[in-house]
């Protein structure tokens, strides 16, 4: 009788942790990438499914974590602005986490903020008004996300949070060996 209590007890605590987990499923390695969407500040849309053909960069962040992936972000310019044929097959998508300002007039002074920006580093900065994306890749909120796409769709690399110098390497190492495949 002893060891049912303990068995039922096991099992219950494991239904009950089951239900309040919040783990995510982080993207896999190996695994083909869902239609993620993100739009610009004047509304044109990137969806990852029709970025296949292209090795794909994404970094996303929202205001609190931009700061996580400076070096990576340095790393990834430097590279990129020394290779030419690597910039032309690699497209690196900044992808902004704004779901906590998708109301008006927040909208409006982010979507400013975020056009001056994306003047400053020379790129589109897409937006996730409502968090489709990170949910749509299982990212985790409130803090940076590195994933790199084959382009095939494949999933080639995913981390969270401040990469270490070498998980800074083996992101860019992915993304270099798929650059080179399509030359």
């Amino acid at each position: 009788m002893g060891k049912l209590r303990v068995l039922q007890a096991t099992a219950m605590g494991a239904v009950l942790s089951l239900g309040s987990s919040t783990t995510r499923a982080a993207p896999t390695v190996g695994a083909t990438a869902k239609d993620a969407r993100a739009v610009d500040v004047d509304g044109r849309v990137l969806s990852l499914e029709r970025m296949r053909g292209t090795t794909v960069f994404v970094v996303y962040e929202d205001k609190e974590s931009g700061k996580q992936n400076q070096a990576l972000k340095r790393e990834l310019e430097e590279w990129l602005s020394h290779d030419a044929k690597a910039h032309a097959s690699v497209f690196v998508a900044p992808v902004a986490d704004v779901s906590e300002y998708d109301s008006w007039p927040a909208r409006g002074f982010v979507k400013d903020a975020i056009r001056e920006e994306s003047k400053k580093v020379g790129m589109t900065i897409w937006c996730d008004w409502d968090a489709s994306f990170r949910k749509t890749l299982d990212l985790a909120k409130g803090k940076s996300n590195v994933v790199v796409l084959g382009r095939d769709g494949r999933v080639l690399f995913a981390a969270e949070g401040a990469l270490s110098l070498e998980q800074r390497r083996e992101a860019i190492a992915a993304a270099k060996r798929e650059a080179a495949r399509t030359r």
